[in-house]
């Protein structure tokens, strides 16, 4: 019996069949129902998150007629989005929120160990860039679109220390 091909979060591969060792993840596939003369017609839309594992990660969300089209149409989206996550060791640098919507996410840094205390949205986000110890705390909607922007919108105001000396042209104690 052959095999069904799933999709590889641990990098490369997937139905895609790319192989740049990028891990891959499906975070929420929607279906919507449009009532036509002829019957029903759905659409579906989904939600995928890129990373590298080492500090970069991008998310991509699509729509299409059919499942692959629409994951394989986010997960070029989420290669297009990429962006870089600072990091000190394995945790962040600092507590940030994130805010998109009615959704609502704190993120922590963490002592070595801890690993990524989230839930199942974060957690895709957070591991795919290779964040390894990181406590998160959402609130308000429970919404996967609205959770995930708004921990981009966390992720996008971090700063190392080098950065913030470099942008208030001072050395910090």
């Amino acid at each position: 019996m052959q095999q069904r091909p799933t999709r590889n979060t641990q990098g490369g591969g997937g139905f895609g069949g790319r192989d740049d060792g990028l891990a891959e993840v499906t975070v929420h596939i929607n279906r919507n129902c449009k009532v036509v003369k002829g019957g029903k017609r759905f659409s579906f839309s989904a939600l995928v998150v890129v990373g590298d594992r080492a500090g970069r990660a991008g998310v991509g969300f699509a729509k299409a007629n059919d499942v692959p089209s629409a994951v394989d149409k986010a997960n070029k989206e989420a290669r297009k989005n990429m962006f870089t996550i600072p990091m000190v060791g394995a945790t962040i640098p600092h507590k940030v929120r994130g805010r998109f919507g009615a959704g609502h996410i704190v993120i922590l840094p963490a002592p070595p160990g801890t690993g990524v205390i989230a839930g199942a949205v974060a957690r895709a986000v957070l591991t795919c860039a290779g964040v390894g110890d990181v406590l998160t705390k959402s609130f308000g909607s429970g919404n996967p679109v609205n959770l995930i922007k708004a921990t981009l919108d966390a992720l996008h105001q971090l700063r190392t220390r080098e950065q913030v000396e470099a942008l208030r042209g001072v050395t910090l104690p």
